[in-house]
């Protein structure tokens, strides 16, 4: 009898320390969970802010040839974002404009206000390895994805934690998965790589030379090389950029597309 109650006792202790451990375990890995959001969220909010005006250009290098734009660029939030064209000749004047979940184009050489669908956000943006979507930013990376710490790796002389992105069930999105290293430090994303809904990889991009912006250091080059496909790539460089400008809704509207300068 008081063996039978020895082991009553032993046993309500066993599920008592069994809820402990699963309880301290759901608990490390919303923390875990929070963590990696938070550092995802950091890293955007360097390269962003609330809002921002650039100066930047971008060169698309082929096989067989390059080619040069140069562009401005104002933002607010992931909601609004107009990019002027002013280089090269032919194209200058052209402006680029994403308000909440519509984006248009603004030719002027033949007057023609052109409205870009859903259905073309993967699609090259001025011939380059940069979509529409990572143009405009249509979807967030903080928002739309969930992310997952894999572990801490050297990237670029950075030691950087390695998060796994996963888009929610609900987001429209145009990546499958997205692996990101983003600096211990002070969050400087260094490399990114996208991958399809079948899980291959599609492009890598990689971050390099910081410079100071002002209140803020973050790298200024970006280069995304596809990898099927060979001698290819985009290279973005940051001339100038100014974060949290005071910008109201109104400045990106199809009206400011014709005049803006």
């Amino acid at each position: 009898m008081q063996l039978s109650k020895i082991n009553k006792m032993n046993i309500h202790n066993m599920i008592k320390q069994g809820a402990f451990y699963l309880i301290l375990l759901l608990f490390s890995a919303s923390a875990k969970a929070q963590d990696a959001k938070e550092i995802v969220r950091k890293a955007n909010d360097l390269i962003q802010g609330k809002s921002n005006y650039s100066e930047m250009t971008m060169t698309v290098h082929r096989p067989k040839w390059d080619r040069s734009i140069a562009f401005k660029s104002w933002s607010k939030g992931n909601d609004y974002s107009l990019i002027y064209i002013t280089e090269p000749a032919k194209e200058k004047g052209q402006v680029f404009l994403k308000r909440k979940t519509e984006m248009w184009n603004w030719v002027p050489s033949v007057d023609r206000m052109i409205k870009i669908p859903p259905s073309m956000m993967m699609q090259s943006w001025m011939g380059s390895d940069v979509t529409n979507d990572d143009l405009v930013k249509q979807s967030s990376i903080v928002d739309d994805y969930e992310q997952t710490i894999e572990g801490k790796e050297n990237m670029g002389g950075y030691e950087c934690y390695k998060i796994q992105l996963i888009p929610t069930e609900d987001a429209v999105v145009v990546w499958g998965k997205i692996i990101s290293w983003i600096s211990v430090k002070d969050y400087y994303t260094m490399r990114n790589e996208y991958y399809d809904e079948d899980g291959e990889l599609v492009n890598v991009e990689t971050m390099s030379d910081i410079k100071n912006f002002g209140d803020r250091s973050l790298p200024s080059t970006f280069e995304i090389v596809p990898v099927n496909k060979k001698d290819q790539s985009t290279k973005l460089e940051i001339k100038t950029i100014r974060f949290n400008q005071n910008m109201d809704d109104s400045f990106f509207s199809l009206q400011n597309m014709k005049s803006i300068r």
